[in-house]
Order: structure tokens, then C-alpha cells, then sequence
């Protein structure tokens, strides 16, 4: 499955950058592609291209605040959790978007 992703927390700094490292640790250690962009007090770092978005099965919005650029996912599955489920139980969410989707 290949999946996108953003990641934005209140504060811009640790829950951000945790959440991006334990997503991407649990999905390819799953047998996935992955690509995170973040959103934090440094400004969007690893912005997700248009063909990023285009080739994604899935995007997951690891978010506690508004962020910017959403209208790049429509038409897209959409999931959106905050960043704390992403930091305790990335595997846990991994794996219930390979059963909703049938991945």
C-alpha cells in the first residue's frame, strides 16, 4: 500500500516529528511505502508532490491543529487521527486502514 501523509501538532515540534518517525517505522516495517510531510513551527517540510498524492492508496492526517494544502486530497480515502494515536500505536492504525481498504 502506498501512503501519504501529514503531520502537524499544537506546538509544531515534538508530537509532529515523533508521530512522522513511528509512521513511517511501522509502515515499511509492514511491507508499505510511505511519504510524511510536516507542518511545524519551521514552516512544511517534506512536501507531499502532486504525484505523491496521485500514486497514494490512502492519506493520513496525523493532526491537532488546522493545516494547510487539504484540498490536495480530495477524492482520496481520507483518515484523520491526532498525532498521540500515530506516537502510541502506529501499527494498530496501520492496520485498520489494510482492513477497511481490503490491503
Amino acid at each position: 500500500m502506498k501512503i501519504v501523509s501529514v503531520c502537524a501538532c499544537t506546538s509544531g515540534i515534538a508530537h509532529t516529528y515523533i508521530a512522522k518517525e513511528k509512521l513511517i517505522r511501522a509502515a515499511e516495517s509492514m511491507g508499505h511505502t510511505i511519504k510524511v510531510e510536516t507542518q511545524g513551527t519551521i514552516g512544511t517540510e517534506d512536501e507531499l508532490t502532486a504525484e505523491e498524492i496521485k500514486e497514494a492508496d490512502v492519506v493520513i492526517l496525523a493532526v491537532d491543529i488546522a493545516i494547510t494544502g487539504t484540498e490536495r486530497f480530495e477524492g482520496k480515502p481520507t483518515i484523520k487521527v491526532p498525532t498521540n494515536v500515530c506516537v502510541k500505536a502506529p501499527k494498530k492504525l496501520i492496520e485498520k486502514i489494510e482492513n477497511e481498504l481490503g490491503k
